[in-house]
């Protein structure tokens, strides 16, 4: 088999964890009390029982008092008391409890849900999406069953413990401590092996995320898998991935194999102790054969408690898992957020300004951009062009603080962005990028992200003004078109014109044109050039683009290179410099783009 790196060598400790979980619990803590109090009741008949049995036996043998018809009526009939109240508290518990353990659930996917949406693109470019999907939603599914369970089972264990030993304690205090001698041997073992076993689990929960990713990855890219025949290559991936994940479930049964046999060595060691004790102390007169059939029923439910913690054990360690995994995604730290001085970004014409921004990626510390100082005059048209990796998307990423500068600052309308807030500065700003990404839906729903709340006029118009409405107008259902999942039903023209009719609908002061047309045909880009001119119009705008007959009318041309920004000027100017942009314009003989 396959060696597998055990993620799980350092991991927060129970208590920690259990520290970050006790503030969703306490939100609920009425419920808690009221299935706690149900717990207690439902361990009455389990303490009631033995005492009971010692009874009758002891009356049936001449000892105590003399056994009649009438006190076993009367004994049946306390117990048939205590079953009813047992039965009501039990259906409160495995009802209201196990509800408490969702909505628990549903606050913490909550949280991690909304703070997944302050991460910034960083976070997604080393993290696969599988993985975070994995977090959220199958690493919490045992939280429920945590919720409900851990102060539950922790809860009546305590009493039946301490029930049993008080109890037994009167009945003989020497074969007492002798059965209980063996408890924190059984508890030293426990721990040991629950280390081993919760560390298979959180393989299990690691590698399950990767093989979310890979089947995910497969499933999105079919259309590249079938086109390159790569079936096998696919089915070898994920068979690596599968073979990893059943080589960790095996390790962790090992591991819950060594566990589950421990705990029943030590009820038989428990067992054997009452056998040798017990029957010496009866034939010695120490103890009376009712009390010893108690003390027997009583080491059975003390027995029955540890093995039930002992199983829950398995529960209680998946549930820890989840919130461990839970805790990670809270603890990524959102460093792109509103300062504490933050105001919203005050209207304005939409000017843009560099000073001296230089920008380097977090992960990987590339720089991309060194001391860059630019202007931007409100309304202006302004292409950037250049070779891959000069920073054209870059310096654009920067405005809506999708990064942060890593020096210098960037200002709009003479305020500073890292002084306003997120939300005003991104309403302030429509981008539309080469790869569209439409929402599972209907037309409707993917323009009306845009404007929240739009109404259908406004949907329409915006719609129209955007050169969508003919085409809109022609399928199926017209606006409430479904368009699949990435909007696989529409070709890449259709869901170019839907996303620029978002920001139509949207009517910010600035546009970004990220290679908006590049990925389209002829066709398709004539069509959607003219409805990228009429969003420009009035509006600032920045262009990356690719072919350069698409800018040539622009106010500003910047040439963005490896030192930054190497020329600057309009089409005709540049093209008179006979330097790089000249070299780009005629790079082929009937060739314009880069």
């Amino acid at each position: 088999m396959q060696k597998v790196h055990d993620p799980a060598v350092r991991h927060t400790g129970s208590g920690a964890l259990i520290r970050r979980f006790l503030p969703y619990l306490a939100k609920y803590k009425k419920t808690l009390f009221i299935d706690l109090f149900c717990a207690a009741m439902t361990t009455l008949c389990d303490i009631i029982l033995p005492k009971i049995m010692s009874t009758i036996t002891n009356s049936a043998m001449g000892v105590g008092i003399t056994l009649t018809a009438g006190i076993v009526l009367k004994l049946a009939a306390v117990y048939f008391v205590l079953r009813i109240i047992d039965g009501a508290a039990q259906y409160f518990m495995s009802g209201i409890g196990h509800i408490m353990g969702v909505h628990i659930e549903t606050d913490m996917r909550r949280d991690a849900f909304d703070h997944l949406l302050k991460l910034d693109h960083t976070y997604y470019n080393t993290t696969k999406v599988g993985t975070i999907m994995g977090r959220i939603t199958n690493d919490l599914f045992d939280v429920t069953e945590f919720a409900h369970h851990c102060p539950e089972e922790f809860f009546i264990a305590g009493i039946k413990i301490l029930a049993s030993f008080l109890i037994l304690c009167q009945a003989s205090v020497p074969l007492t401590l002798a059965v209980f001698a063996c408890v924190p041997l059984m508890g030293v073992v426990s721990v040991k092996l629950n280390q081993r076993l919760r560390a298979r689990f959180r393989q299990q929960r690691v590698q399950i995320g990767e093989l979310n990713a890979t089947i995910e990855d497969s499933l999105l890219g079919q259309g590249v898998v079938k086109a390159f025949a790569a079936e096998d290559e696919e089915r070898e991936k994920f068979a690596k991935g599968n073979k990893d994940f059943e080589h960790i479930k095996t390790l962790g049964y090992y591991a819950m194999a060594a566990f589950n046999t421990s705990t029943r060595l030590f009820d038989g060691l428990m067992y054997l102790v009452v056998i040798l004790a017990g029957g010496l102390s009866l034939v010695y007169g120490k103890i009376t054969a009712g009390d010893l059939v108690a003390y027997m029923l009583y080491v059975t439910t003390l027995i029955a408690t540890i093995r039930r913690i002992v199983e829950f054990a398995e529960q209680f360690q998946r549930g820890m898992t989840g919130i461990e995994r839970f805790a990670e995604i809270m603890d990524t730290p959102v460093t792109i957020k509103d300062a504490e001085d933050a105001k919203p970004l005050q209207p304005g014409p939409g000017a843009i300004r560099f000073e001296d921004v230089s920008f380097e990626y977090p992960d990987d510390h590339n720089k991309v951009l060194h001391h860059v100082s630019l202007d931007i005059k409100a309304g202006e048209r302004l292409a950037l062009v250049g070779p891959s990796g000069g920073g054209k998307t870059t310096l654009c990423n920067l405005i809506p603080r999708f990064y942060e500068v890593t020096g210098g600052r960037i200002l709009i309308d003479g305020q500073d962005i890292q002084h306003v807030t997120l939300k005003s500065l991104r309403e302030d700003i429509g981008i539309v990028q080469q790869d569209v990404y439409l929402f599972s839906g209907s037309v409707a729903d993917n323009i009306a992200y845009g404007k929240p709340g739009a109404t259908r006029e406004e949907i329409i118009e915006a719609a129209r003004l955007a050169g969508a409405e003919r085409f809109i107008s022609a399928l199926k259902d017209g606006f409430d078109t479904y368009v699949g999942e990435r909007g696989v039903k529409l070709s890449g023209g259709q869901k170019q014109r839907i996303a620029i009719a978002r920001v139509f609908l949207k009517n910010p002061p600035i546009l970004i044109l990220d290679e908006a047309t590049s990925a389209l045909d002829n066709e398709s880009e004539i069509l959607v050039g003219q409805s990228l001119e009429k969003l420009a119009h009035g509006r600032t705008t920045l262009t990356i683009a690719h072919r350069l007959t698409t800018i040539k009318d622009y106010d500003r041309i910047l040439v963005l290179g490896a030192e930054g920004i190497e020329e600057s000027g309009t089409h005709d100017e540049l093209l008179a410099k006979r330097g790089v942009y000249y070299r780009l314009w005629n790079q082929l003989p009937g060739e314009d783009t880069l």
